[in-house]
């Protein structure tokens, strides 16, 4: 399975994502089964790490971010079985954005995976303080917990990246 998560410019919550769910596959046997990205809809951090806020707060948590923000290509909609939308904008252009409807069925929002908390959107926290981003890191976290129980419950036990 390729899962590849979706912000605005992938140097908050994507990147964050990114690494949390690769954290927890780890963690629950799969991170040889499943391979995980994240990308931006724009190019403007191409190359760049993440938010040094958002480093900060995930290192807290014990992840460290070294994902270079890279752009969505349309390669991407081919090349991968989920894509994870943080929020209403990501989506609609997301969906705009795929070559097809077999691409657009592939477009789910991040928050569809939460088991606690059920918010619609992952909020971006790059206008705001210190709260935002551990909210954001919260809401991915309850995230990532059920993207690996949708994983457990439909990947194939002997399938592979």
């Amino acid at each position: 399975m390729r899962i590849l998560f979706i912000c605005l410019g992938n140097i908050c919550r994507s990147s964050a994502a990114e690494e949390i769910l690769r954290q927890k596959l780890i963690d629950s046997g799969l991170s040889e089964r499943v391979k995980v990205d994240s990308a931006g809809l724009i190019n403007y951090h191409e190359g760049e790490l993440p938010d040094e806020r958002m480093r900060h707060h995930a290192k807290k948590r014990g992840y460290i971010l070294t994902h270079r923000s890279r752009p969505l290509r349309t390669s991407d909609f081919y090349d991968f079985d989920l894509i994870l939308g943080m929020d209403d904008a990501n989506i609609k252009r997301l969906l705009s954005r795929a070559p097809s409807e077999a691409e657009r069925s592939k477009v789910k929002r991040t928050t569809d995976f939460n088991l606690q908390q059920h918010p619609r959107e992952v909020p971006d926290p790059y206008y705001g303080g210190s709260e935002g981003f551990e909210l954001v890191l919260d809401l991915l976290e309850d995230a990532c917990e059920g993207i690996v129980q949708y994983i457990q419950q439909t990947l194939p036990l002997d399938a592979s990246i």
